[in-house]
């Protein structure tokens, strides 16, 4: 009897598939294990990477037993535990004064907070914005928002500088939170700030935080069935978008928005009329200044004045200088600035604001350079000043008391 070709196709593969079975049979004997019979107590080898919860008491347990990983080394947890708390837990030993800290700052954090920590571009700002969180637009700095001190050490210490993160030493960072606190304004200029003095430090938002308690508080809100209609007895207009025109209009409204808007337009007119006035009693009393200036022969300035105007100075030293072979860097050296015209110092860039000040005829009086330094972009709208002004009155004396003693 003849075999068909399908037939002998089937009984050829039925072979093989039969001879690789076999193989794998063999093959499996010596690598498979018996079942034991209690499931529950089945146990891995020693060298299985697979590890029983219900076997293993603890993962030191576990880790001996499987021969998984290893106990952490000291110096490895020091690494990761880096967090400081609000009472000063994880606060390592060291210190930093505020002059430190300056030199610290210029180096790795001005390039995006700015030389006097007032922020550049997008980079935040580190200081300034005191009494404005309960501004539309409030300005949220370490000085002013912030609650703890820890959280600055620790972010610093942390994260900072921007690409080179965990690069400063606990010295360093402590003389950079220094630096930041005097630049707010909250600690003087001879400070030393140290794991044995930081709780002492107060921040002016210490209390501007409270616990959260939504879980409680607001608890009904979670579970009362929401309102879905007629869940007020009348709407009424609170707040009017005028200016994007989508507020619903009626005749009371249209009088309404009227009044704001010429109360907008009086105020506009007020304002520009004042920014205008600036530049005119400028110019009506630059004659009257320059009189006064030239009449007036300044005496010398007191030595205690000039010496304690020389450590004020420092916060000014990154843009100007002072003295024999002083250049202009940023700003304008200031060698006899003190009376003398604004915009004087041929070759420097001025802003155009202060050009056209001087050329209205500032002088730079000593009350005219108190009201400057104590505001210096209140004083001139678009100035280049960066710096965001001396607070204190004795501060202000002293500089400009240390500034009178260099001539031209």
């Amino acid at each position: 009897m003849s075999k068909s070709p399908n037939s002998m196709l089937f009984v050829g593969t039925g072979v093989g598939v039969a001879a690789v079975l076999t193989l794998a049979a063999n093959f499996g004997d010596h690598f498979v294990q018996s079942v034991p019979d209690n499931p529950s107590m089945w146990v891995a080898p020693a060298d299985s990477l697979f590890v029983s919860a219900a076997n293993a008491d603890s993962e030191a347990e576990a880790g001996a037993k499987f021969g998984l990983g290893r106990e952490a080394l000291p110096e490895e947890i020091a690494a990761w535990d880096l967090d400081v708390r609000p009472d000063g837990t994880g606060l390592p030993e060291g210190s930093g004064d505020v002059w430190t800290g300056d030199e610290l700052f210029a180096e790795h954090c001005a390039v995006c907070h700015g030389d006097f920590a007032e922020g550049r571009d997008n980079w935040p700002k580190l200081a300034g914005g005191k009494d404005t969180l309960a501004d539309k637009d409030p300005l949220k700095t370490v000085g002013s928002y912030w609650p703890y001190l820890s959280t600055a050490w620790d972010y610093v210490h942390r994260s900072m500088p921007f690409g080179n993160a965990q690069s400063l030493s606990a010295d360093d960072t402590y003389a950079i939170v220094a630096y930041i606190l005097y630049s707010n304004d909250l600690v003087d200029d001879d400070f030393t700030l140290s794991h044995e003095n930081f709780l002492d430090v107060e921040m002016p938002n210490a209390d501007g935080f409270i616990v959260d308690d939504r879980d409680t508080a607001e608890k009904h809100f979670w579970t009362d069935e929401p309102c879905m209609e007629n869940c007020k007895e009348s709407v009424e207009i609170t707040m009017r978008a005028a200016v994007l025109d989508v507020t619903p209009e009626d005749e009371s409204a249209e009088v309404e928005a009227s009044a704001t808007t010429e109360d907008q337009q009086e105020a506009s007119a007020v304002s520009a009329g004042a920014e205008k006035g600036e530049v005119e009693v400028a110019s009506v009393d630059a004659a009257a200044q320059t009189d006064a200036a030239e009449s007036t022969t300044m005496a010398a300035p007191d030595p205690e004045l000039v010496a304690a105007g020389e450590g004020v100075f420092r916060k000014c030293k990154s843009c100007h200088q002072v003295g024999d072979g002083a250049k202009n860097r940023t700003g304008p050296m200031l060698n006899g600035v003190v009376g003398a015209p604004a915009g004087h110092i041929e070759g420097f860039r001025y802003s155009k604001p202060l050009e056209k000040a001087a050329a209205g005829g500032l002088v730079w009086t000593p009350e005219e350079l108190r009201a400057f330094l104590a505001n210096p972009r209140g004083y001139m709208k678009g100035t280049k000043m960066s710096f965001a002004g001396l607070k204190k009155d004795e501060d202000l004396d002293a500089v400009i008391a240390y500034l009178q003693s260099f001539s031209q």
